[in-house]
């Protein structure tokens, strides 16, 4: 299977290019670079963890993405409350943010259990 197939990576690239787009010209370059990092971080591993050779480092890179999602949420809240994210636009980006979790985190069950009953 090719990450480019998985509805995940699909979502978490969307969301990635919607968070780039829309703070394309915010001028508070710190709070920019890492939200947009952090975006780009969870198709990144979800790529990697899919090119890696063993279902173990997939699983590895598969929680790495996980974990920017909660890092990504984060971001956002503190967006909102700081006046750089439209409320609106940011609770669409943390549902879609918590989304991809919930996804990540059946994906990693099932490839643990595949492990497990490959061993």
């Amino acid at each position: 299977m090719n990450f480019e197939d998985l509805e995940v990576w699909q979502i978490a690239t969307h969301l990635s290019t919607d968070i780039y787009r829309e703070l394309m010209s915010l001028k508070d370059y710190g709070f920019r670079d890492q939200i947009t990092r952090s975006s780009l971080s969870i198709p990144s591993n979800i790529a990697e963890g899919f090119e890696r050779g063993s279902q173990k480092e997939c699983v590895t890179f598969l929680n790495y993405a996980r974990g920017s999602c909660g890092e990504l949420r984060t971001q956002i809240h503190i967006g909102i409350q700081i006046g750089h994210i439209k409320k609106e636009k940011g609770e669409g980006w943390k549902e879609d943010a918590r989304r991809i979790s919930s996804m990540l985190s059946s994906l990693i069950k099932t490839k643990k259990r595949f492990i497990a009953e490959n061993n």
